[in-house]
């Protein structure tokens, strides 16, 4: 007779989910997928990965449920299964490896905080300033991931043709950054770029965890 109980199955199948988590690769593709749905090809280019590696790992976390697929003509786009679950799933890991691992920690205090001394906006700061017609929010994620889904009212800017459209942006309002969460890193290098040119401009500090989903419109 088996000795494997109803908990010891479900604590298996939980496993099987957390190590299909159990890779950096997968992390960055779960984020990529978050922004809307993507084909193989697409994800491979954004997480600079072999077509055959991204494949692999995209079967891994179709496996644990974490991805699902839709086929469109001779394509097949992942999502996110169960947005809102894995969106928090990965946020409530981000919680714990910046409260809990070292590594993190010193990342994100050189790297994130270091760079930037000013005090991030809050979201419900923003909501309040944007009310007021005080702050231009500037998107800087690629065009695609902003047509996917975008905050209200956000001007996008990708951060490689940021320094050509320079004259789109305010100089005489806060101009408030954002790309895909906490770890990307393009909205800081668009905070550095515009600083240098005297624009008044700060992050929007997102929800911690390591995904944005940035869906609304």
């Amino acid at each position: 007779m088996s000795s494997t109980g109803p908990k010891q199955a479900i604590f298996a199948a939980l496993a099987e989910v957390a190590q299909a988590l159990g890779h950096a690769h997968r992390l960055e593709l779960l984020e990529h997928v978050a922004q809307g749905m993507r084909s193989v090809e697409e994800l491979s280019a954004r997480a600079n990965l072999s077509f055959a590696n991204t494949s692999r790992h995209l079967q891994i976390l179709r496996r644990a449920r974490l991805v699902d697929t839709e086929r469109r003509g001779k394509h097949v786009l992942y999502r996110l299964a169960g947005d809102s679950e894995v969106v928090e799933l990965m946020r409530a890991l981000g919680r714990v490896g910046e409260r809990n691992v070292a590594e993190v920690n010193r990342i994100m205090t050189d790297y994130f905080h270091a760079r930037d001394a000013l005090e991030a906006v809050s979201r419900k700061d923003l909501v309040s300033r944007l009310r007021d017609g005080l702050v231009t929010v500037l998107d800087v994620r690629p065009e695609d991931e902003f047509a996917l889904g975008h905050l209200p009212g956000a001007l996008n800017i990708p951060l490689g043709k940021l320094e050509h459209r320079l004259s789109e942006l305010p100089t005489d309002r806060d101009i408030i950054a954002y790309c895909r969460g906490p770890y990307c890193v393009l909205s800081f290098e668009a905070v550095a770029t515009l600083r240098g040119r005297g624009y008044l401009v700060r992050s929007l500090w997102p929800s911690k965890g390591s995904v944005t989903h940035a869906r609304a419109r």
